[in-house]
């Protein structure tokens, strides 16, 4: 674990968003990877479109203050018109291009937070089937927007920043976003659930095997269990059933891969699907997007 106070990790971050005398950055702070940023302007910026860098990582935006209007474009698609309120966020998939123009003051807190530390975060806590966060429409996330208040003085002084504090500020994001729009599953109660031994073994001959037919039969004979016995206690454990979490952990493999010179072919046998139309179809349902459609929209912007 480190902290720094954010220097070309916040101009890069960023880029495009600051006008010459209208955008100030209060403060920045990177830790593990992410980026926290405070960006405001009392002035009005009807003329300025930011241009958020395509990266795979999203950004997080929570507005400590009301706004007139604002405009949000999406792959050059307006999504977004019109006022927002305080405690309002955006989550921002940056590997769509994203593109803001406000009408108006803004005070806004920016979690930038890359794929792989959301990713990493989602397998740390034994549900590694993180593919995408739903939320690009504006929401009233009270959650975020207390966490974002936590971090104010931290931001207009980086340097006295406590690292421990910072650190569980970013887990308690990390957290909340993961389940409330990245669909993963944390049980509140343990009753009818797998025991952790049984999450382990299931969960390891998954991850070992998800390019081969699965029969659930297997996975209840790891865990010692009947086949209709293990199919609900794996549902209170995950949220889902064994066919829906071996689905998701295979479009995220799928993800990474498509930013590879694989074949598409290649990668739907590779990642366990019957074929390519099955990965297709598959892809898009978690994604929203087809493969190939994800991967003209990633793979080269990244690269540029």
């Amino acid at each position: 674990m480190n902290i720094s106070v954010a220097t070309d990790a916040i101009s890069s971050t960023c880029e495009s968003q600051q006008s010459a005398g209208e955008t100030g950055i209060a403060g920045g702070i990177v830790q593990d990877g992410i980026v926290i940023s405070r960006v405001r302007s009392d002035l009005n910026e009807a003329g300025h479109v930011r241009i958020m860098p395509r990266v795979d990582a999203f950004d997080v935006s929570i507005e400590m203050q009301a706004l007139a209007k604002v405009k949000r474009w999406r792959r050059g698609t307006l999504v977004s018109c019109g006022a927002q309120a305080k405690a309002s966020m955006v989550i921002a998939d940056l590997t769509n291009g994203w593109q803001v123009q406000h009408f108006s003051a803004f005070d806004t807190v920016h979690f930038h937070i890359p794929f792989d530390r959301l990713s990493n975060f989602a397998q740390d806590a034994g549900h590694p089937l993180l593919t995408a966060l739903s939320c690009d429409q504006v929401q009233i996330d009270p959650v975020m927007f207390g966490l974002a208040q936590a971090l104010l003085p931290s931001l207009d002084d980086p340097t006295a920043a406590n690292l421990l504090f910072i650190e569980r500020i970013n887990l308690a994001v990390l957290a909340h976003l993961s389940q409330t729009y990245g669909g993963v599953y944390f049980p509140t109660e343990k009753k009818g659930t797998l025991a952790p031994w049984q999450e382990r073994r299931v969960k390891e001959f998954l991850e070992a095997n998800f390019s081969q037919p699965i029969a659930i039969a297997d996975l209840a004979d790891i865990c010692e269990l009947s086949r209709s016995y293990f199919i609900k206690a794996f549902k209170e454990s995950f949220g889902e059933t064994p066919y829906r979490w071996l689905s998701k952990y295979r479009v995220s493999r799928a993800r990474s891969m498509l930013l590879s010179d694989y074949s598409i072919a290649e990668i739907a046998i590779a990642c366990g699907f019957a074929d390519q139309s099955h990965m297709t179809r598959i892809f898009t349902e978690f994604m929203g997007l087809a493969p190939g459609q994800y991967r003209r929209h990633n793979r080269s912007d990244l690269n540029d």
